[in-house]
Order: C-alpha cells, then sequence, then structure tokens
C-alpha cells in the first residue's frame, strides 16, 4: 500500500484520531476512550468520544506551546516532528500524572490517559490551572528508547 492510498484509508477507518495516538503506540500508555485499528500492517488509535478527544486537543496545544523553548523550537503551529512529538506527549502525561497522583513510585507510564485529565480537571479546576512547569520539567527529562544497532 503506497502513501497516498494509507493517509485515504485512515481518514477513513479512523475518523476521530487519538490525540496522544504516539503516546499509545509506544505502549506504555493506554486510555479508556481509544480504540486501536489495523490499517496494512500498521496500527492506529482513534478515539471514541468528541468531548473527551477536544479536551485532549486542548491539554496538548498546551503542552507543545509551553515545551517550545525546551525542545529549542521559536513557535509550534502543529504537530512536531516524531521524537519532539513523542517527548511532549509522553513526557507530558507523565509529568501530569505525577503532579495529579504522587504514587510511592514514578510509573513508566500512564493506565488511563482520559481517567489522568479528569483527575487534574478535579484538582486544578481548569486546563490554565495545570501545573503547566512541573509538566515541561517532566517533558525536558523523558528520553524515549533509543535505537537498536543494526543487525548483522
Amino acid at each position: 500500500m503506497d502513501e497516498e492510498n494509507y493517509k485515504e484509508v485512515y481518514k477513513t477507518v479512523n475518523e476521530l484520531p487519538c490525540v496522544f495516538e504516539k503516546a499509545v503506540l509506544t505502549r506504555m500508555f493506554a486510555c479508556e476512550k481509544a480504540v486501536k485499528a489495523n490499517i496494512a500492517e500498521r496500527e492506529v488509535v482513534g478515539c471514541t468520544e468528541v468531548k473527551a478527544h477536544e479536551q485532549c486537543a486542548q491539554l496538548l496545544h498546551r503542552m507543545r506551546s509551553d515545551a517550545a523553548f525546551t525542545l529549542k523550537l521559536t513557535h509550534v503551529s502543529g504537530p512536531l516532528p516524531h521524537a519532539k512529538e513523542i517527548k511532549v506527549q509522553c513526557g507530558g502525561l507523565l509529568g501530569l500524572q505525577a503532579s495529579v497522583v504522587a504514587p510511592a513510585e514514578p510509573k513508566a507510564g500512564v493506565d488511563n490517559i482520559f481517567a489522568l485529565i479528569e483527575a487534574a480537571k478535579r484538582r486544578f479546576d481548569q486546563l490554565n490551572d495545570f501545573p503547566h512547569q512541573a509538566i515541561i520539567q517532566s517533558v525536558a527529562r523523558f528520553e524515549a528508547r533509543r535505537k537498536r544497532g543494526r543487525r548483522r
């Protein structure tokens, strides 16, 4: 399947793409509103609820703009290159989790993104009151897994 066909089928199969798709596909993050599908040999993640999708989109937009300096960018106008997007999504969600649910041991992932955001809204009332400084510090600290060397 060529890339143009893939994009066309993607839009048809995944009408409401998960905002945190890259994080969910790392298998370290999950969400009760996520639904997975396969297109050819690729896996995609969609969202089952418009309200949840909008809420996640607002949070990710805020995390991207707040992380611009940390990522050495002058501005952010949309999705970032893959490695930086992974850093924002994964690091941002881990930072939010650490601020909302202070676990005895920091977890390597998030069990339910939707529930985490709902808990953050209950604790901090609204998106602008979220601990954005702590979230961005977590983005800066997040290390994606290293590429494996070539097999011989």
